[in-house]
Order: C-alpha cells, then sequence, then structure tokens
C-alpha cells in the first residue's frame, strides 16, 4: 500500500471514529446541555470514567469520602440554585448510601437527582448473582419524587430531560436515574447522538393562583385582629425575596421565619416575631402559611401550642394535596409562591388598614422580655462554656459577616443556635429541615462552599459531626473556606452519664476531652482548641478570614445539654423500674 493510500486509510479511520458517540459521552453532553456544570459524588464501578471524563469535559467533580454526605451536598445545592444538585453513585451499597440523602430531598422538597450505575437488568431480573446486584429502581421508587431506568444510548437524552423536569416542576424533590453498566459502553452515530439530547424548556414554570382564591385569602386576613405570617423554606427557596418583603411591610403584618427563612427579612426587622413564637402562635386568629408545612415542626397547627383561640389558616403551596393535611385551610392558594404574592400585594396596595397597634406592641413587650432576658445568658464568659455563652460568641461572628453561609445541626446545638443566632440574608442558614436527621453537616458545608463562594460557618454537635466528619479531608482537599466548630461536650446530648453495670462506657458518652482539631490538622487544615466564649470569637474569625478549612473544637461542659434537647417529649421514657 503507498504511504498515500495509509494516510486516507488512517484519516478515514480517524473520521469514523469521531463521528461516533457512546453512552459516556452523552450522559455528559446530556447534563451539560441543560446546565449542569457540577456533580457531587464517590467514584467507583461502573462510573469511575464517567466522573473521570465529565471532568475532562469541563463539568466540576467532587469526590467525597461517602456518598451519603455527596447526597446531602447535592440536595443542598439544588435548595441554593432552584437547579437540579446532581449525586454521582457506583451500585448496591454505594446507591443505598445516596438514598438517604435522596429521600431526606424530596421530604425537604429539594431538588436533586441521584444518578447510580447498576447491575444488569438480564441477570438481576432472573436473580442469577450479578457483582452487586439489586433492583434499584424498585428500592428507589418509594422513596423519590420519580424514578427512570435508562437502557438505550439513545434515550439518554430523554431520560436526564425527564429527570430535570421531575426534580423541579411543581413541588421540587429528588428523582432517581438509574444507569446500568452496559448503557455507557453502548455506541451509536455521533449525530444521531447529538439529536437525541433534549434541552429542557420551562422546567418549572410559573403557576399562577386563581383571581377567586386571591379575593377569598385577602378577605380572611382583612377580618383578622391578630395577623400572622409564617415564612418555611420553601419561601427562602422561591427567591421571591423582594415580593416577601414588599407584601408584609406594605401590610405591616408580623412574621415568624421557620429556621431555614430566617434572613428573607432580616431577624432584626420591626415585625419579626421570632423571639415572641410562643406569644404569637398562641394568640395570633388569622395565619398565613407561605411555603410552610404544618407538620410537626408547628406541632400539626393544633394543641396548647396554638392556644385556646380558634384560628383561621391560609396557605399558599404548590402542592394542591397539602391543603387540608392536618387542619382545614380556609383560603388555600395554590401556586408558586412569588406569582401568589404578587397577585396578593396588587389587592392590598390600596385600603389596607394595617394591624392594631395593641397587636404589634404585645409581640414588642414579648420579644423585648426574651431578648434581654436570654441576653444576660449570652454574656456568661464561663469556663468552661456552656451552650448559651458559646452561641452568643457565634451570633456576634455572623452579624460581622452576614454573607457568611451558616451550617447547622445537633440536638441542643441547634435547637439553641436556631433562636439565638441572628440571619440577616436569604438563604445563609442550612440545617436538618423537616426530617431532623443528623449527618447533613459537611455535605451541606461543601456543596454551599462550591456554589456560593462564600465563607461557611458549620456549627456541629460533636455526635453530629461523627455523621459525616471524615469529611474534613474534602473540605482540605478542594480547599474550600469552611470554618468548623465542635460543640465537644463528651457525649451525645451530654457527657456525663454511666453505665450502671460499670463494665462500658454509658451509651451516650464519648471519648472524653477529645481532639476533633486535629482531625483537621492531619489533612494539612488549621485546627484551633478553645476553652472560653473570647477564644472561640476569634478563632472562628481568624478561620473565615483565611478562608482555609479550619475546626474549632469547643469545649463545652459535659453537663451542659438536655435530653434530646427543645424535642425531649418525643423521646420516649421507660417509668417502670424492673423487678
Amino acid at each position: 500500500m503507498s504511504a498515500v493510500a495509509q494516510v486516507i486509510d488512517v484519516n478515514a479511520a480517524n473520521e469514523a471514529e469521531q463521528d461516533l458517540t457512546d453512552g459516556f459521552h452523552l450522559v455528559i453532553d446530556a447534563l451539560k446541555l441543560n446546565g449542569i456544570d457540577t456533580i457531587y459524588g464517590v467514584p467507583g464501578i461502573p462510573i469511575t470514567d464517567l466522573g473521570r471524563m465529565a471532568q475532562a469535559e469541563g463539568i466540576r467533580v467532587i469526590s467525597f469520602r461517602h456518598e451519603q454526605n455527596a447526597g446531602n451536598a447535592a440536595a443542598i445545592a439544588g435548595f441554593l440554585t432552584k437547579k437540579p444538585g446532581i449525586c454521582l453513585t457506583v451500585s448496591a451499597p454505594g446507591f443505598l448510601n445516596g438514598l438517604t440523602a435522596l429521600a431526606n430531598a424530596t421530604t425537604n422538597c429539594f431538588p436533586m437527582i441521584l444518578i447510580s450505575g447498576s447491575s444488569e437488568r438480564e441477570i438481576v431480573d432472573l436473580q442469577q448473582g450479578d457483582y452487586e446486584e439489586m433492583d434499584q429502581l424498585a428500592i428507589a421508587k418509594p422513596l423519590c419524587k420519580a424514578a427512570f431506568r435508562v437502557l438505550h444510548a439513545a434515550d439518554i437524552g430523554i431520560g436526564v430531560a425527564r429527570a430535570i423536569r421531575a426534580a423541579v416542576s411543581g413541588r421540587p424533590g429528588g428523582v432517581y436515574l438509574d444507569l446500568p453498566a452496559k448503557l455507557f459502553s453502548q455506541v451509536m452515530d455521533a449525530k444521531a447522538g447529538e439529536q437525541s439530547l433534549v434541552k429542557v424548556i420551562d422546567a418549572a414554570p410559573d403557576q399562577l393562583p386563581s383571581p377567586a382564591a386571591v379575593k377569598r385569602a385577602i378577605e380572611v386576613l382583612k377580618s383578622a385582629k391578630k395577623p400572622l405570617i409564617i415564612l418555611g423554606k420553601g419561601a427562602a427557596y422561591s427567591q421571591a425575596d423582594e415580593e416577601l418583603r414588599s407584601f408584609i411591610e406594605t401590610t405591616g403584618i408580623p412574621f415568624l421565619p421557620m429556621s431555614m427563612a430566617k434572613g428573607i427579612l432580616p431577624d432584626t426587622h420591626p415585625l419579626s416575631a421570632g423571639a415572641a413564637r410562643s406569644t404569637v402562635l398562641k394568640d395570633s386568629d388569622v395565619v398565613l402559611l407561605v411555603g410552610a408545612r404544618l407538620n410537626w415542626l408547628l406541632s400539626h397547627g393544633k394543641g396548647k401550642t396554638w392556644g385556646d383561640a380558634p384560628k383561621k389558616f391560609i396557605q399558599i403551596d404548590i402542592e394542591p394535596k397539602e391543603m387540608d393535611s392536618n387542619v382545614e385551610i380556609v383560603a388555600p392558594l395554590v401556586g408558586d409562591i412569588g406569582s401568589v404574592v404578587s397577585a396578593l400585594l396588587d389587592e392590598v396596595k390600596s385600603g389596607w388598614q394595617a394591624p392594631s397597634a395593641e397587636w404589634i406592641n404585645a409581640i414588642n413587650s414579648r420579644k423585648e422580655a426574651n431578648i434581654a432576658k436570654m441576653g444576660q445568658r449570652l454574656l456568661k464568659n464561663s469556663t468552661p462554656m456552656d451552650f448559651h455563652s458559646a452561641l452568643g460568641a457565634l451570633k456576634q461572628v455572623i452579624k460581622d459577616h452576614p454573607d457568611a453561609i451558616l451550617v447547622n445541626e445537633g440536638a441542643n446545638t441547634l435547637d439553641l443556635a436556631r433562636g439565638i443566632i441572628d440571619m440577616y440574608e436569604p438563604r445563609k442558614r442550612l440545617d436538618v429541615g423537616t426530617w431532623g436527621v443528623m449527618g447533613i453537616g459537611m455535605g451541606f458545608a461543601v456543596g454551599a462552599a462550591v456554589e456560593t463562594g462564600k465563607p461557611v460557618l458549620a456549627v456541629e454537635g460533636d455526635s453530629a459531626f461523627g455523621f459525616s466528619g471524615m469529611e474534613v479531608e474534602t473540605i482540605c482537599r478542594y480547599n474550600l473556606p469552611v470554618t468548623i466548630v465542635v460543640f465537644n461536650n463528651n457525649g451525645i446530648y451530654r457527657g456525663v452519664d454511666v453505665d450502671p453495670t460499670g463494665r462500658d462506657p454509658a451509651t451516650t458518652v464519648f471519648v472524653p476531652d477529645s481532639r476533633y482539631d486535629k482531625m483537621m490538622e492531619a489533612f494539612g487544615g488549621v485546627g484551633y482548641h478553645v476553652t472560653t466564649p473570647d477564644e472561640l470569637k476569634k478563632a472562628v474569625e481568624e478561620g473565615m478570614r483565611s478562608g482555609k478549612p479550619t475546626l474549632v473544637n469547643a469545649a463545652i461542659d459535659p453537663a451542659a445539654g438536655s435530653e434530646s434537647g427543645n424535642i425531649g417529649s418525643l423521646n420516649p421514657q421507660s417509668v417502670v423500674k424492673k423487678k
């Protein structure tokens, strides 16, 4: 064969190769086409090369030490961006590890897609014992909003599009996308592959409320003597910040933010009723729920929390089935929060009468009394610290850094921080949400840092930190601006319990005086051990200023803390003594 012929053959071969694509490339191209630029996951069979190739194609791939933490990062990315966060896992055990985060995302209404490699269908369906054999689609279905499996490369575009639309449309939630190993190596014509991809158009369209529903709600609000607005994390997710501020300030109705809604309006706003929570829940007569559900966090809208006076509830939610879930909703407003609040605002701009001075003054009096009472505890400069004195120091840090993102979990650490640390900007407080699960800390911290580039302060109970603490290596590996504070009181709830038999440590007790700061130092980060509020504030300020991965081990009195935090009533206690 002549040299010219050889060159022609080589060029023809190269052209043929360039004219083909495969499942790996189609998944990546489908994600990129839809603006997905970050993947969180753990590499392994069969998705190792998918991660490598995605990174080479410009997608940022953040690799974790455990899939649950990667899933939590993806979930909070969805909350912060309104785009589905992507978690990529291996099959079977890795899939199961990610499933907890997927279920939690669905419960919290965070858009997230769990993409997992899986075993071969023909072997799984006959239960012939494939590598990591599991019918993952069947397992995922009850725990997420939607679940899909793609078997053919030509369907990858549709599969990704359906997953994206399902995750963000209507009430957001978690979606599972099952990709069997054989799918990745399937080859098809590149042009046909490109044409098979789908760019999702208007994935989460506005849903306008009916005019009759708006007028009904306004009439109910006008009838109120003691109105109250409750803002839930759905209000924060909506990013309808200006509409909500305008509606609250135009109507003059006091508002109570749930924990992840803090900062939509500053907690220091004159109409904030956060410091008078018990009073406004008990004494209000008309309550407007905005992206908040009457679940256990609000005592299901009934009982002693809500007092004896009859209540009328107005509810804004994009999910019609949420209405009347616990109590009667006299004025349901079905639609997206931005559209509904804008419609309400149009109705109240003229002829609106603000709530009575008597109601506002009663709230302010209770706020001032509670703030003054709490203030004394926050200023206590004792050694060892208790939760209040430690959180008093961190309260000032957030005041000085209002753009920082606060991640918070624990029992007492979470419960007390909710009421003590004021927030000033929306979507800056991220915590355990609706399920109240532990272990979200490091995943949320990584996701928040990656998606926003803002400094992150993660305030963790020592028990909560243990669920995801190994991810400090991930934080160091990617050099993220995350400062972690571990409230170390030597145990779960507190560190003073004993085993009555004298054989083992008590079930709630950890190694005394553990040095979590040494974990951070082991991976190249900065560690501090502090014992006073002043030392704590200084260490956190230094960590946040530096932008370096930092962990502050804050020694808390082992006797501080109450059983189960503020929800001890949910933890059954035996009253029978064994004879």
